[in-house]
């Protein structure tokens, strides 16, 4: 049986192929897509998992009640948590509570509403470093604009960009409310509080005397830690702080790595992996239409096998093994492709290629079950077929 089928594929090699390429598309499109996952998944959960599991903050939990507000950060934060072992760098943040300023190079009057979308933020030289900004020129204020409340500024890229600073050789400053601050720096990216770069960034102690403390939005403080210390870090904090009063402020400690993995890799395995199952459907419906025209096509030759003798379960059985060899044939080449597909974007991207065997070595089986499946019907048409009737066309 098996060497009749492989000879009826033979003589048509060109519908053979054809039929056998909607298993290669459905199959190496399965095998690429769960590879690929997996490698984005592993990409995309290494670099989040080394950023939030070495990201702590600590919140301030003034009542709302409270009056007036204030920052129960001391004056000292940042020296008191970077003391800590296992920490990088760590500092005070906070939103300045101005609901529409006036931000630009030149002072406007009160009576211009214009809105340029510059968020003005508070953040001690601790807060800075600890956001990782990639500097794009000048520097960045420090312990000395901190502590005599110099009227200096740090621009994102993106509020340089709409205040038209593209240079700071010429000492350019920023009027807030009629108030000029100048600006030292400007960052280009910060891979904590991604919002700074569509702000100004003054420091604490110019913030509080010139705006007050934050009445919107609590101050925070943003804490990078070494691999592995986050956890220790979120205990040690607040009684680090404010020893007399740790209620007051609230620690947040990353998640489990391994829970964010996971749930990386079901989210991106689940959409995948049903892109996948459509293939293989469109090409269980290839190999079911192409081999009924082939049925068709062959009436008379099922009914000379009739008529020697073969029995239905004969003819069944041949069209079944005909469009099984096309599945495995199929799944065994879409295999292959599927693999070196993972290999060569994994190699173009610089990623690390992750090939789990239990998708690589079922697939070919896979094909062998679709076209068997899809083969299913046809076959029993044909088994159906009357000798007289089939030689008669």
């Amino acid at each position: 049986m098996f060497a009749e089928s492989l000879a009826g594929l033979v003589q048509r090699p060109g519908r053979s192929v054809l039929t056998m390429l909607g298993t290669v598309l459905g199959v190496g499109a399965f095998v690429a897509v769960l590879g690929l996952t997996s490698t984005a998944a592993g990409q995309i959960s290494a670099s989040f998992n080394v950023l939030r599991a070495t990201t702590v903050t600590v919140d301030d939990e003034t009542p709302e009640s409270s009056e007036p507000p204030a920052v129960h950060f001391p004056a000292d934060s940042d020296e008191r948590i970077t003391r800590l072992n296992g920490v990088v760098a760590a500092g005070v943040w906070w939103s300045v509570p101005l609901h529409s300023p006036r931000v630009g190079t030149q002072p406007l009057p009160p009576s211009d509403s214009r809105s340029t979308g510059v968020t003005v933020f508070a953040a001690s030289p601790g807060a800075l470093a600890a956001i990782e900004p990639t500097l794009q020129t000048g520097t960045l204020y420090n312990q000395f604009h901190q502590r005599r409340g110099e009227p200096v500024c740090v621009l994102g890229s993106g509020a340089a960009r709409v205040l038209g600073i593209t240079r700071l050789d010429n000492q350019p400053v920023v009027f807030i409310n009629d108030t000029a601050y100048t600006v030292v720096g400007i960052i280009s990216d910060a891979r904590r509080k991604p919002e700074a770069l569509m702000g100004a960034m003054l420091p604490t102690t110019t913030a509080l005397k010139a705006f007050g403390p934050p009445n919107d939005q609590p101050a925070e403080m943003v804490i990078r830690t070494r691999i592995g210390a986050a956890h220790l870090i979120a205990r040690q904090a607040p009684l680090a702080l404010l020893p007399e009063h740790p209620d007051l402020l609230n620690a947040a400690a990353p998640p489990d790595p391994h829970a964010l993995r996971d749930a990386v890799n079901t989210s991106l395995s689940g959409l995948f992996l049903l892109l996948a199952a459509i293939c293989l459907v469109i090409g269980a419906l290839g190999i079911a239409n192409t081999t009924l025209v082939a049925i068709l096509e062959r009436t008379g030759e099922i009914g000379l096998r009739r008529s020697l003798g073969a029995r239905p379960r004969h003819i069944a059985a041949q069209f079944l093994t005909e469009s099984t060899v096309l599945g495995t044939l199929g799944g065994l080449i879409g295999t292959a492709i599927g693999v070196c597909t993972v290999v060569a974007v994994a190699l173009a991207q610089h990623w690390t290629a992750v090939v789990d065997p239990l998708t690589v070595l079922p697939a070919p089986l896979v094909g062998s079950v679709v076209g068997l499946l899809a083969g299913l019907y046809p076959a029993l048409r044909a088994a159906r077929i009357e000798p007289l009737e089939a030689l008669r066309q």
